[in-house]
Order: C-alpha cells, then structure tokens, then sequence
C-alpha cells in the first residue's frame, strides 16, 4: 500500500513538473513571438527611416557650401537657390521617409514597450503633420514658409536605437534559451563546466551608438 501511494504522489509530481515546464515554455514562445513583431513590425523600421533619413541628411547639408556648414542654421540666411533644393530633398527623399516613419508609429502602436504613447513619438507625429501643412502650401505656390512650428525631436533618434538594442538582447536571450533546450545533454554539459572551471568574468561590450546626426527641423 505504501508503495502504491509513493508510485502516484512521484506521478502526480512529474505530471506538475511536466505542466509548470510547459506553461513556462509557453510563456516564453508567446514573449519571444511579441518581440519579434516588435522588432520587425515597429522598432526596426523606425529605427530603419529615422537614422536613414538623419544621415542622407547630414551628408547632403555638408556638401551644400564650400565652409561645410548649414545654411539652413540658425542666423543664416540661405540663397533663394538653396530654399529650393531644400523644398526639393524634403519632397523627394525627406518627407517620405517621415511620413512612412509616422504611419509605422501609428498602425502599430500596440506593439509599443510602454503602456503609453511615448512623448517623443507624439511630438514627432505633430512635427509630421506640421510639416504636411507647409507641403500643401508648397504645392499652391506658396514658398514664403520652410519651417514647421513644431520641431523635429532630437530624442527620437536615441529612442529608436534604446529600445531596438534592449528588444534584441531580450530576443537573442529567449532565442539561446530555447537553442539549449533544443540540444541534447546541454543542460547537463552547462552544469559540468560550472562545476569544473572557474567562472570567467562576463565580458560584455555594450554597442557602440554614435550622436544622432542632424535631421531636418
């Protein structure tokens, strides 16, 4: 009789054992599934049109005047010529990839990593919208404004780049997870070295982000 009560409590312990596995493995697929919309749907391609976008910018403004500096800078004065190449790249390259830029933010923001909006992303919005105003009088013939009253916000670059870098690591750790789980005797093999060798120092080298370039205001 003992027996047979030993035999269905060490059943009753590996069937929750095997349930607990399961639901975490569950667990973690759907958070690995989410990220990865994350990362292909949001963060990438706007990770993708604003650094884009900054330093095709960049590049064409330094080639502008032969000193390399802004003439679109505050206190200065830009020639009638270089408004129009201005009004050119900004509805031939810029604006595009804003818009595109703006749309992603908007059709996919239930894929953001906060509970809510962001400020940074509705400024940038307003700083689209603002700018659509000015391209509509650019199409009456009306050339007398080049600047929207709302600024585009310096901290949308970094924002991008953060929160790309952070959902890529959380993918690449669920991803290696899963791969040791994947592989025969990895566990057992992981727990052998820690057993045998002196742990090592974690070296770990954080990615390199260089100062957002300047955009278009």
């Amino acid at each position: 009789m003992e027996a047979a009560l030993i035999a269905i409590a060490l059943a009753a312990l590996g069937y929750a054992g095997t349930y607990i596995t399961n639901l975490n493995l569950s667990r973690r697929n759907e958070t690995l599934a989410r990220i990865t919309r994350q990362l292909s749907e949001l963060y990438g391609p706007l990770l993708a049109y604003t650094e884009s976008n900054s330093r095709l910018f960049d590049a064409w403004e330094s080639t502008l005047r032969a000193d390399k500096l802004s003439p679109y800078g505050r206190n200065r004065n830009p020639s009638d010529e270089e408004l129009a190449e201005l009004r050119l790249w900004m509805q031939s390259a810029f604006i595009p990839n804003v818009r595109k830029a703006r749309d992603v933010v908007i059709q996919k923001a239930d894929l953001l990593i906060e509970s809510e909006m962001p400020e940074v992303l509705l400024e940038f919005c307003a700083h689209v919208g603002a700018y659509d105003m000015i391209m509509k009088r650019w199409e009456a013939g009306d050339h007398s404004n080049h600047w929207p009253v709302i600024r585009y916000p310096r901290e949308l670059n970094k924002y991008a780049r953060s929160s790309f870098r952070t959902l890529k690591e959380r993918q690449v750790a669920l991803l290696g997870y899963q791969s040791r789980r994947l592989i025969p005797g990895a566990s057992f093999r992981r727990s052998a070295r820690v057993k045998t060798m002196e742990p090592a120092a974690a070296s770990t080298t954080p990615l390199q982000a260089s100062a957002p370039p300047r955009v278009p205001n």
